[in-house]
């Protein structure tokens, strides 16, 4: 195989790496480019063990941006959530480098959202020895520490992701959204709250741009109310023009926005994520920030 065929033979790993250690879709596949043009920099010759090699470049990539994005959140308007990947449902849709990103439980957002709390050492070494079987030794070398410290690092993370809400399966979560969705369009208060976890909680991240969530949403009573606040506020053009769609794998929506007549009954393009737990709505994920729709892979057609 030539240099070429081999990375791109490792392209969905390094994508899965950076993408579970950044949150972003934009900084994953930044981290691979750049880790291509090293890669091509090396000479002919490629290193002796070259997956080793790349995930320990592209994760020392992902590093500086995780203190890229430490700085901004410090200024950032609301609540910060990763970047959704939104794909089409259905076997029928063109395949996308992204598809291979989500396949996994520990790409759902609820487990993003936990890693997000992470400090960048420990999401580090938890994301590289936990979930991709990297030796602590090659962790310590990407963190610049030894292997005991790489070691406390992923120990300390493993435990504050014992917050992340255990995987739904498919169907269970499907059906638990579509049960919420239903309830909604019926404006009824009781019967959203039925559909709603004890401990449901909205999160909004727009940065400013528009209207969300500012603060958490915690507890089924207000958080039926806040969705019966903004569907009274938005009016049937809202609902008419969601959209199911897969949000890193699992149902979600996907609006393009509308345009209500002025600032405050308009919404630009949006995303709408679910966690699901005991078989209830337990979070609300509103992605509405615009810089963060970069993993919106929607077809023409599905994007009407």
């Amino acid at each position: 195989m030539t240099l070429v065929e081999d990375f791109e033979a490792e392209r969905p790993r390094l994508l899965r790496v950076a993408y579970r250690l950044t949150g972003s879709v934009a900084d994953a596949e930044d981290a691979v480019q750049e880790a291509w043009i090293r890669l091509g920099s090396t000479g002919e010759a490629a290193p002796r063990n070259l997956q080793a090699w790349l995930t320990r470049v592209v994760s020392r990539l992902c590093l500086d941006r995780l203190g890229s994005a430490a700085k901004r959140r410090e200024t950032y308007v609301g609540q910060w959530l990763p970047e959704p990947i939104v794909r089409p449902i259905g076997t029928d849709a063109a395949p996308d480098p992204l598809d291979v990103v989500v396949q996994g439980e520990d790409a759902r957002i609820g487990a993003l959202v936990v890693l997000d709390t992470l400090t960048p050492p420990q999401r580090v070494a938890f994301v590289l020895h936990d979930v991709f079987s990297v030796p602590f030794d090659e962790v310590g070398e990407v963190l610049g520490i030894g292997t005991d410290a790489a070691r406390q690092h992923a120990s300390r993370a493993r435990r504050a992701m014992t917050d992340a809400p255990e995987p739904t399966p498919d169907p269970e979560h499907e059906e638990a959204v579509q049960r919420f969705l239903a309830a909604m369009a019926t404006g009824d208060l009781d019967a959203i709250v039925a559909t709603l976890h004890p401990d449901v909680v909205v999160i909004g991240d727009a940065n400013g741009t528009t209207g969300t969530a500012v603060n958490v949403i915690h507890g089924p009573d207000k958080f039926a109310r806040f969705y019966l606040g903004l569907f009274a506020r938005y009016g049937d053009t809202a609902m008419e023009s969601l959209k199911p769609v897969l949000v890193n794998g699992q149902l979600g929506l996907w609006t393009s926005g509308w345009d209500g007549g002025d600032a405050r009954t308009s919404s630009p393009e949006r995303v709408g994520g679910f966690t699901v737990r005991d078989g209830l709505v337990a979070a609300s994920y509103d992605f509405a920030n615009p810089e963060k729709l970069g993993g919106v892979r929607l077809e023409p057609s599905q994007a009407r």
